[in-house]
């Protein structure tokens, strides 16, 4: 509707200046001049459309920063508001379970403690790899190929006692002889006993009993050397093994370190020092989340409403508390156009009315004007935000419709 009054202002005004300039004036063109000084005057006043608003209101939420599947969902354990409940900034609104938030941060901090011990070795094993080797490391070295290889000779004397041990093959000598008299000898029992030159089998089962304990304790020390045999070859080539080892480092020790070793080195750094970072991070988190255990006001306003009950869990994101101005409200303009914003400045006064009210307006002053625009039905608009510091006790709300009408320039 303003548009239209503006159009028809300049239409009426090039209509003027076009029959004047022809000289050509009536009676009908000096009445309709006489009229466009009415309409100028009505387009001082700019009418728009506006809501009721806080000054200030905010959706309060428990941030818990992470992966929203993970495991650590805590739950609401204390909420000491209820809707229309009056709040300063500061208060405590809410809390959370703490035990699993304080035990995620214990945790957090070990892996970071860990991470950290994993760079400074990676860190101190290039360190020695670029540098020279030690004078007392390479005769370590060296003392240790000595000690490998008197090893090895001391393991084959012991091979070679093993093997040529009088005792063991005297012992084994004996028990085979042994064996050997009394299978004979259960062999005779036999044949007497068949021949019926012995009628009593109990002399042949005494034989048998003889000559079977005879070939157990023949496999004993049998098996008994063959162990000793196997224990003393393992103990060379373990020795033989260990001397090849020792010469393998010294060797290593003394060529130092290739650009191979040096590079996987840098790799291992560069890994831990990701390890680190990503610990790092899940402890920044995990602190945040037990930071935010506690839902605060960030400023002082009452209570709209309340989504949480002690025992839910927190989702993320999720509103808990509404949380508003209502003592300081304002109007908030919908549908104010590029046209009319262009003739409006902060402290020009305006009235407002609420249509819930029609008896009465308010008083209001231009407060703040948007910098960027806004779509209302197709037009470009800027919000326009009118102050009203004399409500009172007018049962003005939060969500009211409004006019505003400003003393345009």
């Amino acid at each position: 509707m303003r548009h239209k009054q503006t159009l028809i202002a300049i239409l009426i005004l090039a209509a003027v200046a076009l029959l004047t300039g022809c000289g050509g004036s009536t009676d009908a063109e000096a009445q309709a001049a006489a009229e466009i000084p009415a309409v100028l005057d009505e387009l001082d006043q700019i009418v728009a459309e506006a809501v009721i608003e806080p000054a200030r209101w905010g959706e309060l939420r428990f941030e818990m920063v992470g992966d929203p599947s993970a495991s650590l969902r805590p739950s609401v354990t204390e909420v000491l508001i209820q809707e229309g409940d009056t709040v300063a900034a500061g208060d405590v609104l809410a809390r959370l379970e703490m035990v699993d938030l304080e035990r995620a941060v214990a945790q957090a901090e070990l892996s970071l403690h860990q991470a950290e011990v994993g760079l400074s070795q990676a860190q101190l094993k290039l360190k020695q790899l670029q540098e020279p080797p030690d004078e007392a490391d390479v005769r370590q070295a060296e003392h240790a190929v000595v000690q490998a290889e008197a090893a090895i000779k001391a393991a084959q004397l012991d091979l070679t006692a093993v093997v040529d041990s009088p005792v063991r093959n005297e012992s084994l000598e004996d028990a085979q002889e042994v064996y050997e008299d009394l299978r004979h000898k259960y062999e005779a029992r036999v044949e007497m006993y068949e021949s019926g030159e012995e009628p009593d089998y109990w002399f042949v089962d005494q034989a048998q009993e003889r000559m079977d304990d005879a070939k157990l304790d023949l496999d004993r020390i049998r098996q008994q050397g063959s162990a000793q045999m196997q224990d003393a070859r393992n103990a060379l080539q373990q020795a033989e093994q260990s001397y090849q080892e020792a010469q393998d480092a010294l060797a290593e020790l003394l060529e130092g370190a290739g650009p191979l070793d040096v590079e996987a080195a840098q790799k291992e750094i560069a890994a831990a020092q990701l390890d680190v970072d990503s610990a790092a991070l899940t402890l920044e988190a995990a602190r945040s989340n037990l930071d935010n255990a506690e839902l605060v006001a960030p400023f002082g306003g009452v209570v709209v409403a309340v989504n949480v009950d002690p025992g839910d869990e927190v989702n993320g994101g999720e509103v808990a508390v509404v949380l508003a101005t209502l003592d300081h409200l304002q109007a908030v303009t919908v549908d104010l156009t590029e046209l009319d914003v262009a003739r409006i400045r902060e402290g020009q006064a305006a009235t407002v009315s609420v249509d819930a009210l029609p008896e009465r307006e308010f008083a209001g002053v231009v407060q703040e004007i948007a910098l960027q625009s806004g779509d209302y039905r197709g037009d470009v608009v800027y919000a326009v935000t009118i102050e009203l510091p004399d409500l009172a006790d007018a049962p003005v709300r939060w969500g009211m419709t409004a006019m505003v009408q400003i003393e345009a320039d």
